[in-house]
């Protein structure tokens, strides 16, 4: 039997963890640059999409101008009142939306109230039973 003294199995011990602590931190950032690159990929693919879904809306928006043309054209000649009618009807919507999402965002909406009450509430029991 191949007996080593408690010195050296402690030495042997602190020397492998040490091994396996940087073996699982090597593969902890093999792991995250791998993540890191698919969010990269992800990121990049949604750029695209939403270029290319932007580009699909303007053309759709080219066409309701179109169509409205064609339906005002009875009382007017002028090229311009449709795409005036159509953006500022578009404008407005934007407007009323932009609104709306500021309105969300203001810092008193924010706070998280759930969380507020439940920590009142400990704070009174908590104060409730030290006196």
């Amino acid at each position: 039997m191949n007996h080593k003294p408690v010195g050296t199995l402690l030495s042997d011990l602190a020397h492998e963890a040490t091994d396996l602590v940087r073996s699982e931190v090597a593969l902890a950032r093999s792991e995250i640059s791998d993540k890191v690159s698919q969010v990269g990929t992800g990121m990049e693919s949604l750029v695209t999409s939403g270029v290319v879904l932007l580009g699909g809306f303007l053309v759709l928006l080219w066409a309701l101008v179109l169509v409205f043309a064609e339906i005002i054209a009875p009382w007017t000649t002028q090229a311009w009142v449709a795409p005036l009618i159509v953006g500022a009807v578009l404008a407005l919507i934007g407007y009323l939306m932009l609104r709306s999402a500021t309105k969300r965002l203001r810092p008193a909406n924010l706070v998280p109230e759930r969380t507020t009450r439940s920590l009142r509430r400990d704070k009174e029991e908590i104060g409730g039973h030290l006196k």
